[in-house]
């Protein structure tokens, strides 16, 4: 099973759900792509307590959710590997690519700036 995708579609159904935060089963990977988030402002925190994640969304001042759509790109079935001069653009730079490189999950923008290329984990917009 893909914990990725399933961390990703448990944060969808919660957002359309208009939840305020959802619960995943901890990973060091999971944790990883949550700190680039968090960083980028789409969630506004997240605490792992036990086996579980709890991940609270950022909504801004209509109530409506900063993330309105997270896409899992690379799959265990088919993986997406770009190299430093391919990184993808999500919606010309409105969005956010998520990427593990060399150097841990980095954004687009970061793996531009550091001319770094690596497996394309997810969008975010």
């Amino acid at each position: 099973m893909d914990v990725i995708a399933d961390m990703l579609t448990r944060m969808r159904n919660a957002l359309r759900a208009g939840k305020g935060s959802c619960t995943v089963p901890v990973s060091r990977t999971k944790l990883a792509i949550l700190e680039v988030m968090k960083k980028e402002g789409y969630i506004e925190n997240f605490v792992a307590e036990g086996r579980d994640i709890t991940v609270t969304f950022r909504y801004n001042a209509e109530g409506k959710p900063l993330i309105s759509s997270l896409k899992r790109v690379s799959k265990p079935g088919k993986r997406i590997y770009v190299g430093a001069p391919d990184v993808p653009w999500v919606l010309n730079g409105l969005g956010t690519a998520i990427i593990s490189t060399h150097q841990g999950f980095l954004t687009d923008a970061e793996a531009r700036a550091r001319n770094t290329g690596g497996e394309v984990i997810c969008y975010i917009w």
